[in-house]
């Protein structure tokens, strides 16, 4: 299993391609060797190619957008092609779980299409999914039966599965074969519910990453939503070196 940064979490500094680049440039230093690429300005296939080599990274998931999807699905498997991109992401349903019909009838297609290029729509969940469906199911076990496992896959965040009072470890072998990438979020409480950075909250992360392991998952993608004022490369540094003296890099 590999750490990447889940760019989201330094969203605020890749709001023009200078600042996303100097960003790649200070994830870099700090070791990782994997990113997601969410929540940044817009970009070209190529300028973002040529920077991830320029400093020997892989983007490994996007969170990319669903109405482009709609639109063309074989273009954007393309364009993820050019980057060396497989994993496509979605980052939240679309309209919330009251258009889950529609999200199902309408992405279904750009899940086969994808599947066609050879690449994996992948879906990241928040609390939402955690809450049932008239049928009883939650929404999370209904993605699942909806969708062949081939077609979609699961980002799985640690931090919203705990807050939509689920066991994450329970949840990543529930999933197993369809969390390649999972996002390591953990939480505490000080005063209220807080975003921290990975061993530095309440999870048990020891479980979470064996179950991450059993269930073959191949990136563990680092992401800290809020960081509460503080440097958030710091925060990503913070949990790269907890996750490093567990044997992870």
């Amino acid at each position: 299993m590999q750490l990447g940064a889940q760019l989201y979490t330094v969203r605020e500094y890749t709001q023009t391609l200078d600042d996303f680049a100097l960003s790649l440039d200070r994830v870099a230093a700090i070791g990782y060797k994997t990113v997601q690429v969410s929540g940044t300005c817009a970009y070209e296939a190529d300028w973002l190619s040529e920077q991830l080599k320029k400093r020997g990274l892989h983007c490994v998931l996007t969170h990319y957008s669903p109405d482009a999807m709609l639109e063309d699905a074989a273009a954007v498997a393309e364009k993820h092609k050019y980057f060396d991109c497989r994993h496509i992401g979605i980052g939240s349903m679309p309209g919330g779980m009251e258009k889950y019909g529609d999200f199902v009838a309408n992405f279904n297609p750009v899940a086969k299409e994808f599947a066609k290029h050879d690449c994996l729509l992948m879906y990241h969940n928040h609390d939402a999914e955690f809450a049932r469906s008239h049928g009883g199911q939650l929404y999370l076990e209904k993605l699942a039966e909806d969708f062949a496992p081939s077609e979609l896959g699961f980002t799985l965040d640690t931090y919203w599965v705990q807050a939509g009072g689920g066991d994450p470890a329970w949840w990543i072998h529930e999933l197993a074969g369809r969390v390649p990438c999972v996002h390591l979020k953990d939480m505490s409480f000080d005063g209220g519910q807080r975003m921290a950075a990975i061993y530095e909250g309440n999870m048990n992360f020891d479980a979470i990453l064996k179950a991450c392991e059993d269930a073959k998952t191949e990136y563990l993608l680092i992401e800290q939503d809020d960081c509460y004022g503080e440097d958030p490369f710091a925060c990503l540094a913070r949990s790269y070196e907890n996750l490093k003296a567990k044997g992870l890099s």
